[in-house]
């Protein structure tokens, strides 16, 4: 018990930090930032700059920096990394390279689609091409590797969404599809195979899942895989199915899982082979693209209709249920007792979920059309558009 309590402890405490990967340093939106904005008014959007192309994937925050990701060209085959300032969003740098894989995509979504990751030093993105770019953070090239060279049959009509994490030294990089399936674990040094891992044949745009012990949960179609980042050898497995959209969020030592609803799987913190324990499971809790959001004592979902469902973090048991102005295709963050919705117009809705149901308190009209997830850093929210980088504080 004393173990899992400064584990937690250790999880808040980061969570203040830098948000250096898709959904924040633990992977589950969670921030400590006491300084978000609640009640908000056209004085609340702080900047926006244009954006050089399109894109789905998230901004990451490294200290006073902004980095994100975009595709341009009439067949999205130019991609770009750009790292802004937080105070007032001017270019710090900007690098562009030309795809060297498939652009094709459904056309609502983008080449840069997957939301890059950093380790503080270092900057991965990947793209829906299957090029992954390392740079440092002063946007020095370190290496770039087209994955296609090696991997030519890698195709998934729809576009690739999947993004990286770093775990010890290993970049781990799902390129899941409907043809040659695998996951890779690249030296993030030098972006060299430590491990290549056959995967199940299907569409999945799901996002690896960061755990304790070295090892990192991969998501698809057939359930959950807990592979060890130094070998992609396998831990455990939960082969119950799970979606290939929403990706699984890990809170306090348990995994919950966009499975059937959502499956609560409870991670062995001492012994990382042994299969976790299912806590529960509940059809009633059923995330439609956006992720899981795990507060307190409850666990969140937002469905097609927009409708934000709260369960039992403990039980799973459907709590309250509050409509939103839907559709929602970015997953929200969650600070405090406040949940923050970025729907696909460009609304932000701030939610009061400390309640006996969900209160909106807060809204804020961004006229443009958000997809990707949102990144928290310094008392503010960053968001991409298909064309613009906002920042909304007090």
């Amino acid at each position: 018990m004393k173990k899992l309590i400064l584990f937690s402890l250790a999880l808040a405490f980061n969570a203040s930090a830098d948000w250096p990967q898709f959904r924040g340093p633990q992977g589950n939106g969670v921030t400590t930032d006491k300084n978000l904005p609640v009640t908000l008014s056209p004085e609340s959007l702080k900047w926006s700059v244009d954006l050089p192309g399109r894109g789905l994937s998230g901004a990451i925050v490294m200290g006073d920096k902004v980095i994100v990701t975009c595709s341009s060209g009439p067949t999205q085959t130019r991609l770009h990394v750009i790292c802004v300032s937080a105070k007032d969003g001017s270019t710090i740098w900007h690098r562009q390279f030309w795809a060297t894989g498939r652009t094709m995509c459904h056309s609502k979504t983008s080449v840069a689609a997957p939301t890059p990751c950093s380790d503080g030093k270092l900057v991965y993105a990947v793209y829906s091409s299957n090029d992954v770019v390392c740079l440092d953070l002063d946007g020095n090239l370190q290496w770039l590797r087209g994955l296609t060279a090696d991997y030519a049959n890698v195709s998934n009509s729809l576009g690739m969404s999947s993004s990286p994490v770093l775990s010890g030294g290993t970049l781990v990089v799902q390129v899941e599809n409907d043809s040659e399936s695998y996951t890779l674990g690249l030296a993030k040094g030098s972006g060299i195979n430590r491990w290549r891992l056959d995967r199940p044949k299907a569409a999945n745009w799901t996002s690896p899942v960061v755990l304790r012990n070295g090892l990192v949960a991969l998501q698809s179609s057939k359930g959950v895989h807990a592979v060890r980042a130094g070998d992609g050898t396998k831990a455990w497995s939960y082969d119950d199915g799970a979606s290939t959209i929403p990706s699984s969020a890990i809170f306090d030592g348990v995994l919950y899982v966009p499975s059937r609803g959502i499956t609560a799987l409870e991670l062995n913190q001492g012994d990382a082979a042994n299969t976790p324990k299912q806590l529960w499971q509940s059809s009633r809790l059923s995330p439609a693209t956006a992720s899981p959001i795990v507060m307190g004592d409850k666990v969140f979902t937002v469905n097609r209709a927009g409708v934000l469902t709260a369960g039992s973090r403990t039980e799973g048991k459907r709590l309250w249920q509050t409509r939103l102005k839907g559709p929602f295709s970015a997953t929200p963050v969650v600070a405090g007792k406040h949940l923050y919705f970025f729907n696909e117009v460009g609304l932000v809705q701030v939610v009061d979920v400390s309640g006996k149901e969900g209160e909106i308190v807060g809204t804020l009209e961004l006229k443009d059309q958000i997809l990707g997830s949102p990144a928290v850093g310094g008392g503010a929210l960053y968001v991409r558009s298909n064309a613009k980088l906002f920042k909304v504080a007090k």
